[in-house]
This record gives structure tokens, C-alpha cells and sequence, in this order.
């Protein structure tokens, strides 16, 4: 399997969760790929286990400085830079009326001002390239909304928004730029000291049990699935998308077995 043969990628986030899908699906497919964390020490083992063609470098997606750094690196490691993923991402919870200007900032730096930077970021190199494909992570939570995670949900539709910009400026250089929108995906996200990731799993899972069409999670292989297509050359003619992986969640109200509001 060689869809992406010789191309380069970096993934930010690629330690773990959909981040880590991603950089085994794109190393299957033949590519070379930088993974960028803070969780150096994750992306290492990483590193180990796949072998050839990918390495690992701490990346603070908050920070440009961290930016230039990764893209160098990746540029002078690999020769080129043909794929971004902004996937790195956080998410806090809480009514508005207990949301400090802190939490908030902290979700708005990872979650958006993060995508902005890589953007950004990737200009220069995929343009001296050709052209290539960035893909941002955002989540169903861009396209409709959810109580108790206003700082997250703002920062995914402004991901969805940024998307459509910078697929409008960047197409005369080659580069397309999509949207990744996953449902409910049993990752360690949301995981926190207040709520242990066992009991969170339990939780979206009877959620979705609940309103979704699908009635199950979905896993981080159906997500980098959908990241591989959009990075290789099958998703020649699209730009500025949105691709859902929800489940169904989205597309209506009531899911099966939930109570008909009529």
C-alpha cells in the first residue's frame, strides 16, 4: 500500500488518540512522518516501534518560536513538508457562569490559535513543494453545539471557519485545506482528574447509545482513515470541506430508541 509514498507529514498531537491513529495510517501508506507533542517521551516509543520514516520533536502549538522549529526540522530531516495535520487539541467543561478567563484561554491557544500557527506555518514549505494537503481536526462540536463546553465549541467552529480562509487563499499555491469533524471518539481528551477515562468512555458510550443513528463510538482508525484519504491524491478536488465522522450524530433529531419529540 503506497498512497502516500515519499510524501512527508506532521502530525502535531501524534502521540496518542487520533493523533497516533494518523501517523500509522500515514506510515502504512509509505510516508515519512514528523510527529509533534509535548508527550516526548509518547511520541519516542512511538518512534521505536515504527521504525523507519518517522521521527518525534516536542512541539508547543501555542508558541510560533516551536513552530519554525518542527517545520525546519521536518524540512531538513525529510526534504519536504506535503501534509499537516492540526490535530492537537484540549477541551475543559463547565457551565459559562463557572468558566474562568484562564480555562478559556488555555482551550482557545490549543485549539485555535494552534491551527493558525501550523497553517501559517506551512505555507513556505508546501508552496517551495508544489502544493500539498492540510487537514485540521476539529469536531462535530464546529458544527452544531453542546451545553458546558462553550470555549471548546467556540474554538472548533472558528477551526471549521479558518479552514474555508485559508483553502480560499492557499488554492492558487497548490495546497488544499479540509476539515475533520469527528462525533464521539473514545480517546483521552477529555479524560481529567474529576472524571477517570473509564468512567468517561461509560458515559459517551450510552450518549451515543442514546442519540446517535450509529449507537456506538467511533474509533481513531475510522478517523485517520478519512485523514489518509484527504492527504492523498484521491481527495485531488477537495478543498475548504467539511468531513464528518459522527456517526450520524449530526444529521438529526430523534436517533433511533430516543423519545420522539413529536
Amino acid at each position: 500500500m503506497n498512497r502516500l509514498q515519499d510524501r512527508v507529514a506532521l502530525v502535531s498531537g501524534g502521540a496518542r488518540g487520533i493523533g497516533e491513529a494518523i501517523v500509522r495510517a500515514f506510515h502504512a501508506e509509505g510516508a515519512k512522518v514528523m510527529i509533534g507533542d509535548l508527550r516526548v517521551e509518547q511520541a519516542n516509543a512511538l518512534v521505536d516501534e515504527l521504525g523507519d520514516r518517522v521521527r518525534a520533536v516536542r512541539l508547543d502549538v501555542t508558541d510560533e518560536g516551536s513552530w519554525a522549529e518542527v517545520v525546519g526540522a521536518t524540512v531538513v530531516d525529510f526534504g519536504s513538508l506535503d501534509v499537516l495535520v492540526n490535530n492537537a487539541g484540549v477541551a475543559e467543561g463547565g457551565p459559562i457562569a463557572e468558566t474562568t478567563l484562564d480555562g478559556w484561554q488555555r482551550v482557545i491557544d490549543v485549539n485555535q490559535t494552534g491551527v493558525f500557527l501550523g497553517l501559517r506555518a506551512a505555507i513556505a514549505p508546501m508552496t517551495d513543494s508544489g502544493g500539498g494537503s492540510i487537514i485540521n481536526i476539529s469536531s462535530m462540536d464546529g458544527l452544531v453545539a453542546a451545553p458546558r463546553i462553550i470555549a471548546y465549541v467556540a474554538s472548533k467552529w472558528a477551526v471549521r471557519g479558518m479552514t474555508k480562509v485559508a483553502a480560499m487563499e492557499l488554492a492558487p499555491h497548490g495546497i488544499r485545506v479540509n476539515s475533520i469533524h469527528p462525533g464521539h471518539i473514545l480517546t483521552e481528551l477529555g479524560s481529567s482528574d474529576r472524571v477517570p477515562q473509564a468512567i468517561l468512555d461509560e458515559m459517551i458510550t450510552a450518549h451515543v447509545a442514546r442519540f446517535a443513528p450509529m449507537q456506538r463510538p467511533g474509533t481513531t482508525a475510522e478517523i485517520a482513515s478519512l485523514a489518509l484519504f484527504l492527504a492523498s491524491d484521491e481527495s485531488s478536488y477537495s478543498t475548504g470541506s467539511e468531513f464528518v465522522a459522527d456517526g450520524g450524530f449530526t444529521a438529526g433529531y430523534p436517533a433511533p430508541g430516543s423519545p420522539d419529540p413529536f
